[in-house]
């Protein structure tokens, strides 16, 4: 029977995707952080699903026992976090809660862990269209370096790239990014009205419920191991 780790339970995408992989039928453990002020509520919303909750501390080697006490056959990654998020820990205080902390370190840290399993698992790491390591952007140069580790690695790996994630039930408030999806969401319908359908597929916002679905089915297709997928093919 298979099992799936997810890394970034509790976020949008996380969320969406504990819950597709229970609809598949799919053995899930979804991370918590041991830290986290709402462990209880997450714990009530996932066992309800019929998935198990973990809350191993952020250590590869605490994370190294507990992928092999699991034997997990996958491992998602879809761990990250805001600008805004990055500020309100600042100001209150609390340790580093930036991409170099967030989407890189704690992912390294997920990914060396995995390395450290037998069978090894794959790992499905869920990065994002534009990521390479020589942009000046902040949050798509991290991605690309993550992504530089999975090449150079030795696990089986996917990387899923797609656009702008949005969606009506995302609780985050994220304005210009929904503003910017929006925009281009009309300028991609143009494209794809001219003969562009695949230039609109590839580029086009996702949400949350379609991208979880399409990470499924990327994780249960043994020939995208080795391969980078994007948003066009995750519909």
């Amino acid at each position: 029977m298979t099992v799936a780790f997810v890394g970034g339970a509790t976020g949008y995408t996380g969320r969406a995707l504990v819950a597709a992989l229970r609809t598949a039928g799919i053995n899930t453990v979804a991370h918590v952080r041991p830290d986290s002020p709402r462990v209880v509520a997450w714990q009530e919303r996932f066992e309800a699903l019929g998935a198990a909750v973990d809350m191993t501390p952020w250590t590869c080697p605490a994370m190294t026992e507990t992928l092999r006490r699991l034997q997990a056959d996958l491992v998602f990654s879809l761990l990250g976090t805001t600008r805004g998020r990055a500020r309100a820990a600042r100001v209150a205080g609390g340790p580093d809660a930036g991409y170099e902390a967030v989407d890189y370190r704690l992912t390294a840290t997920l990914y060396a862990a995995a390395v450290g399993v037998t069978p090894p698992p794959r790992f499905i790491y869920l990065s994002s269209l534009g990521a390479r390591e020589d942009t000046r952007n902040a949050y798509l140069r991290v991605r690309g370096r993550v992504e530089h580790i999975l090449r150079e690695g030795g696990l089986p790996f996917t990387i899923v790239r797609p656009s702008f994630i949005t969606g009506s039930d995302r609780a985050e408030a994220r304005p210009g990014e929904r503003i910017a999806a929006t925009l281009l969401d009309g300028v991609l319908a143009l494209a794809g009205a001219v003969g562009l359908s695949r230039l609109r597929d590839r580029h086009r916002s996702i949400t949350g419920a379609e991208l979880a679905a399409g990470l499924v089915r990327v994780a249960r297709d043994p020939t995208l191991a080795g391969c980078v997928v994007s948003a066009d093919q995750l519909r």
